[in-house]
């Protein structure tokens, strides 16, 4: 397959995102090698890539998941695991579908014990390459550091929104805070576009209201839900209640959310960093990385917060318009980071 993904034509508005991808976020060099898993769908945006591989001369692989097994994957194939295996650097970009988790983890658990450089497009888009995979990374990188040098400090934040979001949470100097700016290195892999910070908190409590976008497949087919928003009650780390207008939205929400035992406890705090982004737009591998605060349900990367629980699940919420204290200091408001308090 990977000759049939170099012969595909692209739209060359993708090169610099592209580019951006492989060479400053990655930094690929000549000497390494490098793995591509894609599937159908991101088969242009693979082709995109592996041109930009090609300039630079690394060895690589390209696997179209659907050649390899029946979607949606309860496993990755053991090919694809196995060529991950030998490289340095890797990049995941396809569409995700439902129960498809696990296989994901599968790889992440192969690239945290190898310490790849790994880009993770989940349900990556043209419109992404085109505007969040078109920031000056280096600037992100910057502003995330200032950003995550206060957080490791800090004790207690608080984040409000017109929306009614009213949340404080708590952090424990025992659970580490991560930078995912989009400067990948070998110690954690990181979404792309990237632009995050983000840390499993000790407790978190209060409403946090959901007027943004939910992760995983329910991005999919619900999109930017600000007319419909999730009201979310929050009791010790956990779901106590759930309001929304839209009840099959509520009901899938619920559903996810109760798959298993820690799957209604907030496993991730992040504070999305990537400035060149304006608005929300309904996706969540962009929409998680615009400036404010998001919080996920489930799976807290235990393996580099120093969580000391998992969960098989993992869903975003993300909400808009942000003002955002550390320990008493405002570091955000309406959304607009105030970069002299921090």
């Amino acid at each position: 397959m990977t000759t049939e993904i170099r012969s595909i034509e692209f739209d060359t508005s993708l090169s610099m995102g592209a580019r951006n991808a492989v060479r400053d976020c990655l930094r690929l060099q000549s000497s390494e090698r490098i793995t591509i898993i894609t599937d159908n769908v991101c088969a242009e945006i693979a082709a995109s890539l592996v041109h930009e591989v090609e300039k630079i001369g690394s060895e690589y692989s390209v696997f179209v998941m659907e050649e390899h097994a029946e979607r949606p994957l309860k496993e990755m194939p053991q090919i694809i695991l196995d060529d991950l295996g030998r490289s340095q650097v890797s990049i995941f970009a396809a569409i995700t579908q439902t129960g498809e988790l696990g296989s994901r983890i599968q790889m992440t658990s192969i690239v945290n014990k190898n310490k790849i450089r790994h880009g993770h497009m989940v349900n990556i888009n043209k419109q992404i390459m085109m505007e969040g995979m078109c920031a000056d990374f280096l600037e992100v990188d910057r502003i995330s550091q200032r950003l995550i040098e206060k957080a490791i400090r800090t004790k207690i934040i608080k984040a409000k929104t017109p929306a009614g979001t009213d949340i404080t949470a708590e952090f424990s100097p025992h659970l580490k805070w991560l930078k995912t700016s989009g400067i990948i290195s070998p110690d954690k892999w990181g979404n792309l576009p990237g632009g995050e910070i983000f840390t499993s908190p000790n407790n978190s409590n209060g409403i946090f209201v959901v007027d943004g976008v939910v992760g995983d497949y329910l991005c999919q087919k619900w999109g930017d839900i600000q007319k419909h928003p999730l009201f979310i009650e929050i009791v010790e780390n956990r779901i106590r209640s759930v309001e929304c207008s839209n009840k099959e939205l509520l009901k899938e929400f619920l559903d996810y959310t109760h798959t298993d035992e820690n799957s209604d406890r907030v496993g991730e705090f992040a504070i999305g960093t990537n400035i060149a982004l304006k608005s929300i737009i309904g996706h969540i591998l962009q929409d998680e990385k615009f400036p404010g605060i998001h919080i996920a349900f489930g799976h807290p990367y235990a393996d580099h917060t120093g969580q000391n629980w998992i969960s098989t699940t993992h869903i975003d919420c993300v909400g808009r318009n942000f003002d955002i204290w550390m320990d008493d200091v405002q570091v955000m408001e309406k959304g607009k980071f105030i970069f002299e308090n921090f």
